[in-house]
């Protein structure tokens, strides 16, 4: 049974859905902080993983019934060693393909030290649960920017390798929520052109996304998938530990865009009796996502759920 299937079967079952009449949402399905969820799909194991926590650089989970029910595994550090450039503990928003060459890729954002900002890396491992070797420099700093966090990998129809990260000027500190509240500072989606080792740039960024007056301080959290021939950014908008975080996405006919942004957000506060959802990776033929949602603001611990995409057109909803 096909992932989609599996999971439009089991909006009979009451246990792991918010509502049992045309359920779309599921969750919590892994009840401890797990932020900032990514999702790798493969042929027996659908793997997530997440941001830090505690002493784990990234954490792992691992469904074997097509992302229906997840286990935690506890104490298993995908990334133990997040490189020469950069220090543990604050190893943000990881993303993992698979090259198809036996090697799966990690991006993730993790603190350098010498640049005093967050920059986006990238490691390789030949078993999805790692342990991930990094490489010896990172990809992406944008220092004058506030650095550069929240990578995610796509690959076209024609085989090119992108990255998309978010320019994090929210962290120059401008005062208020997330330190932007007066909007000074851009937050911009860059498109990263890679060589197709997936770890190597070329060419420079180019911005596909930025912030306006709606999305408050920032925008963060992009992925790219392309659905139908359109290709679909998804993101989240708003400060991360407030209510007003959301999900929202934007369209565009190429890859560099033009984007035009969705009527209105994917998910908000309220929606399925979540609050603040936002972090989603939906899988790359746009039928399922995973994503996070916060159970409790002090401390700050953000659950993961699933949910189910549908299509009208180029519109997205779950």
């Amino acid at each position: 049974m096909s992932l989609r299937n599996r999971l439009l079967y089991l909006t009979a079952l009451c246990g792991i859905c918010f509502s049992c009449a045309n359920a779309t949402v599921y969750g919590p399905v892994i009840s401890a902080d797990f932020p900032d969820p990514a999702i790798l799909v493969t042929s027996n194991v659908t793997y997530a993983y997440a941001t830090n926590s505690g002493n784990i650089n990234i954490q792992v989970a691992t469904s074997y019934d097509n992302g229906t029910t997840w286990t935690l595994l506890n104490g298993v550090d995908a990334l133990p060693d997040v490189g020469p450039w950069a220090t543990v503990n604050l190893t943000w928003a990881p993303d993992v393909i698979d090259r198809g060459d036996g090697t799966f890729v990690m991006y993730y954002a993790a603190e350098s030290p010498s640049q005093n900002t967050h920059c986006v890396g990238a490691a390789t491992s030949a078993n999805p649960l790692g342990p991930y070797t990094p490489q010896t420099q990172p990809i992406a700093c944008q220092t004058a920017g506030g650095g550069a966090i929240d990578p995610a990998g796509f690959q076209d129809v024609d085989g090119q390798r992108y990255i998309v990260y978010k320019v994090d000027g929210s962290s120059l500190g401008g005062g208020g929520s997330c330190g932007n509240a007066n909007g000074e500072y851009s937050t911009p989606i860059m498109l990263q052109m890679m060589e197709a080792d997936a770890l190597t740039p070329t060419g420079d960024p180019v911005q596909i996304l930025d912030r306006t007056s709606q999305d408050g301080p920032l925008i963060e959290a992009p992925v790219l998938i392309l659905h139908n021939g359109t290709y679909v950014l998804t993101y989240s908008s708003n400060c991360y530990n407030t209510v007003l975080y959301d999900i929202a996405y934007a369209t565009a006919p190429s890859v560099s865009g033009p984007y035009t942004r969705a009527s209105s957000p994917l998910l908000v506060t309220g929606d399925d009796g979540l609050t603040a959802p936002g972090g989603a990776t939906p899988t790359p033929d746009g039928t399922f996502m995973v994503f996070h949602a916060t159970v409790n603001f002090s401390p700050l611990t953000r659950y993961m759920y699933t949910a189910t995409i549908s299509w009208n057109g180029t519109t997205m909803s779950v």
